[in-house]
């Protein structure tokens, strides 16, 4: 399954290779997740935030003393990251030969259709993860994946948010387009994912050395894993 099928974006400045909008990017700011990450880590953990992007999660995180290795497969978002080592590498490609207390992979990333892509995410997680370390996931909740309608909602600082051509290829896949507006500016982002149920999770973690220890969220949204 080509990257092309998988997602692809269009818009003002440059597009990463799947498909998010760099320039949009640098307008989003965190909600509350560095919080949720910062409550369930040790005091100083050193973090490894894979898919970084432009920083959203990062800065916060160091304003709350975790030192971050912040990695991206984009130089482009790199460039708004500061106070925090970068690597410009894909996930699936990643080997700093060093673990981390925690590793992190937010952002959905790892619904990624791509099966294989998916399992490269996640022994990029377990090779980097200290064997008393532990590894931070975000995925939609399973039910997501049935109820998701195309909806409109605008934000408080004035940006306008879109889900149009929502469909369900086959069982357990959903494909839609994201429309982001601010101001002039107009961002889409085509994405296809696949549902991770928590038997799916448990099983794909298990394969490279991973399990489920818990959710932070009553929504499991939020997983945590660790090494088995």
């Amino acid at each position: 399954m080509t990257s092309r099928r998988l997602y692809h974006g269009t818009g003002p400045g440059p597009i990463t290779p799947d498909g998010c909008a760099v320039d949009y990017y640098a307008t989003l700011t965190a909600n509350g997740e560095p919080e949720i990450i910062h409550s369930v880590i040790p005091p100083g953990a050193g973090v490894l935030e894979l898919g970084a992007g432009t920083g959203r999660i990062t800065h916060p995180l160091i304003g709350l003393g975790h030192p971050v290795v912040a990695v991206d497969e984009s130089p482009d978002m790199l460039a708004h990251i500061s106070g925090a080592e970068t690597v410009c590498s894909s996930i699936q490609d990643l080997d700093l030969g060093r673990t981390f207390e925690v590793v992190l992979l937010m952002s959905f990333v790892i619904e990624t259709a791509d099966d294989d892509l998916r399992a490269a995410f996640i022994r990029t997680c377990r090779r980097h993860v200290a064997d008393d370390g532990r590894v931070i996931l975000q995925r939609k909740p399973p039910e997501w994946y049935d109820t998701v309608e195309p909806f409109e909602r605008r934000t408080d600082d004035g940006r306008t948010v879109r889900m149009t051509g929502v469909s369900r290829p086959e069982p357990g896949l959903l494909a839609a387009t994201m429309e982001y507006t601010v101001g002039d500016r107009h961002w889409t982002h085509f994405f296809l994912s696949r549902r991770l149920d928590d038997d799916r999770l448990e099983r794909e973690l298990n394969r490279v050395g991973l399990t489920v220890y818990g959710f932070l969220d009553p929504d499991r949204e939020w997983v945590l894993a660790v090494p088995r």
